[in-house]
């Protein structure tokens, strides 16, 4: 099953409803943005993750790309409102941090898509991601974990990572916690770099993975190379180059990610260190 995270839109901002009263009751899905036919699944409720996030938990529907309309109440006096913000790609729970529908956007291919160009089109997703991965030092998919038995430095902000005594080497994030009867809580954590949620790293991957298919030999899933002129018998082709970096629709160059970068560094106050075997190698990791 997939889960989206929906920010509520309202007035063209992020809006949390809660404080005054509201909630967020419903999400729909639709086949088309018209969001003017049948209703192809809907999801309630909506759990608030935290400030202003609501979870949705999504039926299981045929792979492809949906329009949504989430219902919510602004505050406790206020008439039902639609926020017709939300575009899916669906499903969200394969480890990509792009869409299939992302890359046919990319290359001008229409939707909905065929199985071997979804095929397609994710396994070159995932070959732009072991780039970045190896790049980054680190893997753009976070680990779920659970801690148990944590007291909290304060209590008014439980949602934030540095509420909490952690002992983590990476980025985490707060998903969820549950009080105990003892005072301490269980603390759900996603460790590690979350890159979906990183438009830099969406962006380069979706864009490498797009020029990937469109270098590819075959004509089976997708436009090929950039033809500039054909001649009259058809017996010679031009290409046209791809935009050289700096200029306008150049693909995004794998440095525009250095911030993401996890380093591995000797603290220059450490004495130095024997020969191996003669000591650990290990080093220290920090992000």
């Amino acid at each position: 099953m997939s889960v989206y995270d929906h920010k509520p839109m309202r007035a063209g901002a992020h809006y949390d409803p809660a404080p005054a009263g509201g909630e967020v009751t419903r999400l729909d899905l639709y086949a088309t943005p018209e969001r003017d036919g049948p209703v192809v699944a809907s999801a309630a409720p909506a759990a608030r993750l935290h400030p202003g996030v609501y979870r949705f938990d999504l039926p299981t529907v045929p792979p492809g790309r949906y329009w949504g309309a989430v219902t919510f109440t602004p505050n406790s006096a206020a008439q039902p409102v639609t926020d017709t913000s939300v575009r899916l790609d669906l499903p969200t729970d394969q480890g990509l941090v792009g869409s299939a529908e992302a890359v046919a956007d990319a290359l001008g291919v229409p939707l909905p898509l065929t199985s071997a160009q979804r095929s397609t089109y994710e396994q070159e997703i995932r070959n732009a991601q072991a780039d970045v991965a190896a790049y980054l030092n680190r893997s753009l998919v976070p680990t779920a974990t659970t801690l148990r038995g944590l007291t909290p430095r304060w209590t008014d902000a439980l949602d934030d990572v540095d509420t909490w005594p952690l002992d983590l080497d990476d980025i985490a994030e707060v998903v969820s916690y549950r009080a105990n009867d003892d005072g301490t809580y269980d603390v759900d954590l996603l460790v590690g770099l979350n890159a979906a949620k990183e438009e830099t790293v969406v962006r380069y991957v979706v864009a490498h993975a797009a020029e990937s298919v469109r270098q590819r030999p075959d004509q089976t899933t997708g436009p090929g190379r950039r033809v500039s002129s054909v001649s009259a018998e058809g017996q010679s082709i031009s290409y046209d180059s791809a935009p050289t970096t700096g200029q306008a629709g150049a693909l995004p160059t794998i440095n525009s990610l250095n911030r993401l970068r996890r380093l591995v560094f000797q603290p220059l106050s450490r004495p130095p260190r024997a020969p191996w075997p003669y000591s650990s190698s290990r080093t220290r990791r920090w992000h």
